[in-house]
């Protein structure tokens, strides 16, 4: 049980970013890509983590795939021969923030040395 969850982890990185590249509608100036995915591990909910480009453009784009969740849920039941499929739930990605925040705190540093 303990290596299954990576493994559904991997398995959903891969195939939701398939359907989210083939069949979701984001405006041509959006990228989308899964950074992460966390499965719980009693396989009830799968976090979904996102990145988008430019940034700006991340409530649009977790509102979309938000929009789309069961028709994405259902294209996932069809694909993988798995039941039942954990509930997913798309978040934003938190490293990202993370990392413009220790960003600024090193530029504040350095112009402070200066």
């Amino acid at each position: 049980m303990a290596e299954r969850v990576p493994k559904i982890n991997s398995l959903f990185k891969k195939e939701i970013g398939k359907i989210i590249s083939r069949d979701i509608d984001f405006p041509v100036d959006i990228l989308v890509t899964i950074t992460e995915v966390d499965t719980s591990p009693n396989l009830i909910q799968s976090k979904i983590y996102i990145s988008v480009f430019p940034e700006t453009k991340l409530e649009e784009a977790i509102l979309e795939l938000k929009k789309n969740v069961y028709d994405i849920q259902k294209k996932l039941n069809k694909k993988l021969n798995m039941r039942p499929i954990p509930k997913i739930i798309f978040m934003k990605e938190k490293k990202i923030k993370e990392a413009d925040k220790i960003e600024g705190l090193l530029e504040r540093l350095k112009d402070e040395e200066k």
